[in-house]
């Protein structure tokens, strides 16, 4: 009788395991032609960056991370190549648990990295990927007013106002895209930390939208704390 209660304990355990398992992020991959270096696993818990997790390569490239983790999140892997210049040594992604790959070049560091294994971190670069046309377009005006000489009041006036539109536009399209993608965790991300500052009636939008799951993570109870605090 005690070894058939302990078998189903057993079983009812590994069931329960299976059922929930642990909030658990493997992050591995290569970083191609890397010989030496040390590579950082990092995340902002606040307005500090704070590293997780680091390590020594030495002739092989591959790596491999692993991390508790409570809800998707922001996550940076930033590679300390020893010259004295961080440009390009730092990757973003948008860390969930399971396993992500990260494969990358040493001398491209973030800028070739194919990351794959977040749903999140496709939706973020699927937005980042139109965002850029924005900030593309607003670099064009910038340039062209740069270029253009001496201008008189009216042509400034005609500059502004092209530049405001495609702000507005980008503000909407990120708005719209955090409305499209509420059962998404990309959506109480954008709201909190890319329009921060877009009209309150569109930040409460978002946040009324969000599934029960979305809103109980990081960046759902952020986005609600930051509501409340402006709502004061």
């Amino acid at each position: 009788m005690k070894k058939l209660f302990l078998f189903l304990f057993i079983g009812c355990l590994f069931s329960c395991q299976e059922k929930n398992p642990g909030k658990t992020m493997t992050v591995t991959g290569k970083v191609k032609g890397l010989k030496k270096g040390r590579l950082y696993l990092q995340k902002l818990p606040d307005s500090t960056l704070v590293t997780i997790d680091s390590l020594n390569i030495d002739g092989d490239g591959s790596f491999t991370f692993v991390t508790k983790i409570e809800s998707p999140e922001i996550f940076y892997l930033y590679l300390d190549k020893k010259d004295n210049n961080d440009i390009n040594d730092r990757i973003t992604f948008f860390g969930e648990p399971g396993t992500i790959t990260i494969n990358t070049n040493w001398n491209t560091f973030d800028a070739n990295a194919k990351i794959e294994g977040s749903k999140t971190h496709k939706k973020l670069e699927e937005y980042q990927k139109v965002m850029t046309r924005f900030n593309m377009k607003s670099l064009e005006i910038m340039k062209s007013s740069a270029n253009s000489g001496k201008l008189d009041s009216l042509a400034i006036d005609s500059i502004q106002k092209l530049s405001d539109k495609n702000v507005q536009r980008g503000y909407a399209y990120a708005v719209n895209f955090a409305l499209n993608n509420k059962d998404s965790y990309i959506a109480p991300y954008i709201a909190r930390y890319e329009v921060s500052d877009a009209n309150v009636k569109y930040l409460d939008s978002i946040y009324n939208s969000l599934s029960p799951e979305v809103a109980s993570s990081k960046y759902g109870k952020e986005l609600k704390q930051y509501l409340d605090q402006v709502r004061e």
